[in-house]
């Protein structure tokens, strides 16, 4: 087997979130939810397209973002899980369970996508549910880029962090789900004689089964980190609030009083007091919210990623050698990063004088 350039998974990845980022919207704003809707995904797509300033065109709010978390999250996944599962090929856990050695090179390489991408996975959240904010709470980021600025000089660096756990969390469960099992998929119809190894029918087999697991896996740390990167500030000094609160009700219902104050804050602390608040207030359920536009979202994703991928391998199999080790293509998977990020620059800067244009055109009309 010859040995692939580390960022060819990220390619792949790239062009399956693109195509998949609609349906990547409507899990998000199905996630992040807090009363049940009515109607499910066709009921949220109407809504989206009739009340929505552009339309439809909201779907594909945060693309750029979605194009930047590949380019991160992706390529280190793939990257880390394919090195370390190169590195046990021969060891005695391989030899004795290559399911569980593939589980182990995908919790690497989901901790690594994990923490890699979470700055542009954060950002990419907030640009999907910008346009469901109220006017004066909407952060209008321009592209990913800016967004990030934006979110560094008004809140601080480890703002872009927020939510890091249950991202690393939901990359774990994400790799494991998603690219151990089409691996052992794959493997086990291969070997079984079931479908032949270069069949594309075989990855998209394998891809929708992964798919299947990993959304199952994931839906509820996903709902969970929705909800963490999504609110507007992380709660701060809540100790403190709550020592005041037994200090001042001392002798009295102190129990009541701390209870209010849990209550009273909208916020998210960290992941197990988001886990607890939601658990409390919606139900076991609400843990699967937006899980059918998930798993919808990412079967397709998942069979255009596997499928790229081979196609990409055999690509790189034919014309590889033309180009002189993996800089070259890697320049040239660069130059595309850029380029896309300078049309988002520019469409986000359209969208900006057109939003701004019609919000003075609307206080005119106000006026008058």
């Amino acid at each position: 087997m010859p040995a692939y350039p580390w960022w060819i998974g990220g390619a792949a990845s790239v062009i399956a979130g693109v195509i998949t980022h609609p349906l990547d919207t409507l899990k998000v704003r199905m996630q992040t939810q807090k009363t049940d809707g009515d109607g499910g995904v066709l009921a949220l797509v109407t809504h989206i397209a009739t009340t929505e300033k552009y339309g439809l065109l909201a779907l594909f709010a945060g693309v750029d973002a979605c194009i930047l978390r590949s380019l991160t999250y992706s390529t280190a996944r793939f990257a880390v899980y394919e090195e370390v599962k190169a590195s046990l090929a021969e060891s005695q856990l391989a030899a004795a369970s290559p399911l569980i050695a593939r589980i182990v090179s995908a919790c690497a390489g989901g901790i690594a996508g994990g923490i890699v991408g979470s700055p542009a996975d954060l950002v990419n959240v907030r640009m999907q549910m910008d346009s469901t904010l109220p006017p004066t709470q909407r952060r209008n980021y321009a592209n990913a880029i800016s967004a990030m600025i934006q979110i560094v000089r008004t809140e601080g660096p480890r703002a872009l962090l927020s939510g890091l756990d249950a991202g690393v969390l939901r990359a774990v469960l994400m790799t494991a789900g998603q690219i151990a099992t089409v691996d052992t998929v794959r493997h086990e119809l291969v070997s079984r004689g079931v479908l032949a190894a270069n069949a594309v029918l075989l990855h998209v087999v394998a891809a929708v089964a992964g798919a299947l697991v990993a959304t199952t896996l994931c839906s509820p740390v996903d709902v969970i980190k929705s909800r963490v990167m999504a609110q507007q500030k992380k709660p701060k000094r809540r100790r403190q609030q709550q020592q005041q609160v037994r200090s001042t009700s001392e002798g009295s219902a102190g129990d009541n009083s701390v209870g209010d104050v849990d209550s009273d804050d909208d916020g998210y602390a960290n992941l197990l007091e988001a886990g607890r608040k939601i658990f409390d207030e919606e139900g076991v359920l609400a843990f699967f919210k937006g899980w059918t536009p998930a798993f919808v979202r990412l079967g397709p994703q998942t069979v255009l990623t596997f499928v790229g991928l081979e196609m990409l391998k055999r690509a790189y199999v034919a014309y590889g050698p033309m180009v002189r080790g993996n800089w070259g293509v890697a320049a040239l998977v660069a130059l595309v990063g850029v380029l896309t990020a300078a049309a988002s620059v520019l469409m986000g800067a359209s969208v900006e004088r057109r939003q701004a244009k019609t919000d003075k055109t609307e206080k005119t009309d106000k006026t008058e």
